[in-house]
């Protein structure tokens, strides 16, 4: 049976705020008490999302399949995530994270991928559940990783205000964006944040790993000890390897020597995604090989292994009719001091003096349906972020906007022409960027 994928324009309407907690969702329930739901961010009946259905409840629930239970800050009960995301007990466990391939996405093109159409004849692979917000790798990898939400780990935005207030940073390699990137490797400069100290959330790994249990990251060499691995995925053993077939190789090996737990990174779906759109023949013939390294992790993971399949964010085709450039838009830039965040999920740092209530209803006025827009304290009212450390809320946005459909919003004087012109996206709190797939397969 498959998957019946609603129509597009359904897929681009702005979702519910998912929510934290090891609470089990269902159709208009409230995640605290099981009473009504209140409304979402449009006055919508809001339908119970997230909860022990979350990319923060994966590897707590892993943790517990494997028999070495993990709890975080807003998980503390990882056997029932493991009941309500359906993971067998196992001897060991491979938790695979496919960059940018989303649920929608994943399902519109299933036809190209018969060990994913195969799982996806289980009742239990045929329900999405929810990434973070902002749907971004940045943050989706530290909720992912510490089991949290960008409340507590501080990365809540490709780039965002560093600690200090003074700058932005970006947190792929904890670098000033608005600096230009050095010529080449032996120029590069430290990072401008130490990971450590902005990201301060145990990672699941650690916690295993201090448990005794192997834990093993397999992935491309310019991963390993990365600003953003040290920050969100720090633990355990990193094996590189060159090619994907070797990366694959790497991660069943790692729990055939040893019981314990390995972690498989692919980024290839986001990357084509970016540069050709999700919709491309290119993107198509991507997931195909995906498809096919996964199905060879299958073949070559030992006995009794728990194989999980997740993705990070989904991703949404562009339209150039659709593009904003703040630059052009005095009404938009009056009164902000920086622009963080990205095109599609925008973190706004409103200059001294300036009421963000005022910036956030001129941002309202002019861009409507197009956006929902908040101010900081509407998103933390929302649960936008989880709970939110003082520490943390010092960092984000003083406005919080988020696109609906296929607007982007970008900053030409900033940004370079192509990042503005990215055929495909995501940051925002759509179904199609939102919805992330969580496969189970057992080896």
């Amino acid at each position: 049976m498959s998957v019946e994928v609603p129509e597009m324009d359904e897929l681009l309407r702005l979702a519910p705020t998912a929510r934290y907690g090891d609470w089990t969702p269902g159709p208009g329930e409230s995640p605290a008490s099981g009473e009504d739901a209140s409304e979402g961010p449009q006055g919508e009946p809001r339908p119970s999302r997230g909860g022990a259905l979350h990319l923060s409840s994966v590897l707590p629930a892993v943790s517990a399949a494997i028999g070495h239970p993990v709890t975080t800050r807003i998980h503390d009960d990882p056997k029932a995530l493991q009941r309500a995301l359906g993971l067998p007990d196992a001897r060991s466990a491979i938790v695979v994270l496919v960059d940018g391939l989303g649920y929608w996405n994943l399902n519109m093109r299933l036809g190209h991928a018969p060990y994913l159409r195969a799982l996806m004849r289980d009742h239990a692979n045929r329900r999405p559940i929810s990434t973070c917000a902002p749907s971004t790798t940045v943050a989706a990898m530290a909720v992912f990783g510490t089991g949290t939400c960008p409340g507590l780990t501080g990365m809540a935005g490709y780039t965002q205000i560093a600690p200090d207030g003074g700058r932005l940073v970006q947190l792929i390699q904890f670098k000033d964006p608005l600096v230009s990137k050095p010529a080449g490797p032996a120029s590069a400069s430290e990072p401008i944040v130490d990971p450590h100290d902005l990201q301060r959330e145990p990672t699941v790994f650690e916690r295993l790993v201090d448990q005794g249990v192997p834990v093993t990251s397999s992935g491309l060499a310019k991963f390993k000890g990365s600003p953003l691995t040290e920050a969100a995925l720090r633990g355990g053993r990193y094996v590189a390897n060159v090619t994907p077939r070797d990366r694959v190789r790497a991660a069943a090996k790692s729990v055939a020597d040893k019981p314990g737990l390995s972690y498989l990174y692919i980024r290839d779906a986001d990357k084509i995604g970016h540069n050709h759109g999700w919709d491309s023949d290119q993107w198509i013939g991507t997931f195909e090989r995906i498809d096919a390294q996964l199905a060879q992790l299958r073949r070559e993971a030992p006995k009794d292994t728990l194989i999980v399949i997740v993705a990070d964010h989904g991703m949404v085709m562009s339209d150039e009719n659709h593009r904003i450039d703040i630059a052009a838009e005095p009404e938009l830039s009056r009164g902000v001091r920086f622009v963080g965040g990205e095109p599609r999920a925008l973190m706004l740092y409103a200059q001294d003096g300036e009421n963000p209530d005022d910036v956030a209803g001129r941002w309202r006025d002019r861009l409507g349906e197009d956006a929902l827009v908040r101010t900081k304290e509407e998103a933390i009212a929302d649960g936008l972020f989880g709970p939110v450390d003082p520490r943390v809320e010092a960092m984000l946005g003083d406005v919080i906007v988020q696109a609906s459909g296929r607007t982007t919003l970008v900053d030409t004087r900033t940004q370079s022409d192509k990042a503005t012109r990215l055929p495909s996206v995501h940051g925002s709190q759509t179904m199609l960027e939102m919805d992330i797939p969580c496969i189970i397969d057992m080896a």
